[in-house]
């Protein structure tokens, strides 16, 4: 044997006994989870069937904050995961959220997307979320959440004015259907045209408010069965239908207004 080889650095043979080696752990253990790290971030991430971005404690759900940035519905403060839906407040913290664009006026009230609006308390699920939302509860939170309960507040107060009057329902509702209504669009049908010019002179010529009741109580007869009308065609998707009844609740509507305020 050379002198050479008895002289081997005992480092070199560390190595080769290593490198040559197919695993340090023996068969029954698990090895444990293999670093990766990437040159432009300090921290490494883990290839683990265990995600670290949420985690389960007492039967609430939170996200870590960068998971809670690409996952939508996670709370901005506590980072928990909403229990129900809409989420305007948070189940965990109480914090106002920011407004989600994706979740509808139905929505805000747990409602289905329907024109029959009747026993669904509307004005009852309205007050409760006025009672979360009301910027006067949350002036003692930060500038931040402030501004959500004020934002949130006013989507509340549209969406039940939206949802509480017959016409602006309709016209929601054939909007989330992709069907746009023009309001201003002129009249073309003979009859109709006849029929507002005959209303219209009897408005001006009602000088009591008796007479102007009357009309109102025409008027009001009129809506109904047009919103009935538009119910039946808006359940059968028969758009152009519905289209038709929301013209004529428009006019109506309109008639209503102005004998309201000669009343």
């Amino acid at each position: 044997m050379s002198k050479n080889k008895l002289c081997t650095p005992l480092s070199t043979l560390i190595t080769r006994t290593l490198t040559s080696s197919t695993s340090i752990f023996p068969p029954h253990v698990n090895k444990l989870p293999v670093l990766h790290r990437a040159s432009p971030s300090p921290h490494p991430t883990f290839d683990h069937p265990h995600s670290l971005a949420c985690l389960r404690f007492s039967d609430k759900t939170f996200c870590s904050k960068p998971a809670a940035e690409t996952q939508r519905g996670c709370c901005w403060s506590c980072r928990a995961v909403p229990c129900s839906a809409p989420f305007l407040v948070c189940d965990s913290c109480r914090c106002v959220q920011p407004i989600d664009g994706s979740v509808d006026y139905f929505e805000i009230f747990g409602l289905e997307r329907k024109y029959d609006m009747e026993g669904e308390n509307l004005e009852g699920k309205y007050k409760e979320w006025q009672k979360k939302l009301h910027p006067d509860l949350v002036h003692s939170k930060s500038q931040k959440e402030r501004d959500f309960a004020a934002e949130q507040s006013a989507r509340v107060i549209d969406a039940y004015r939206t949802l509480s009057k017959p016409l602006s329902r309709a016209i929601y509702l054939m909007k989330l259907y992709g069907v746009e209504i023009d309001e201003e669009q002129t009249i073309s049908d003979p009859e109709l045209l006849a029929e507002i010019m005959d209303i219209r002179e009897a408005v001006e010529e009602a000088s009591t408010p008796e007479a102007l009741n009357l009309i109102l109580s025409q008027m009001h007869e009129k809506m109904q069965n047009w919103s009935n009308a538009f119910s039946h065609a808006f359940q059968s998707q028969s758009f152009e239908e519905a289209k038709l009844a929301i013209r004529r609740m428009t006019y109506y509507t309109r008639v209503i207004d102005e004998v309201v305020k000669k009343l």
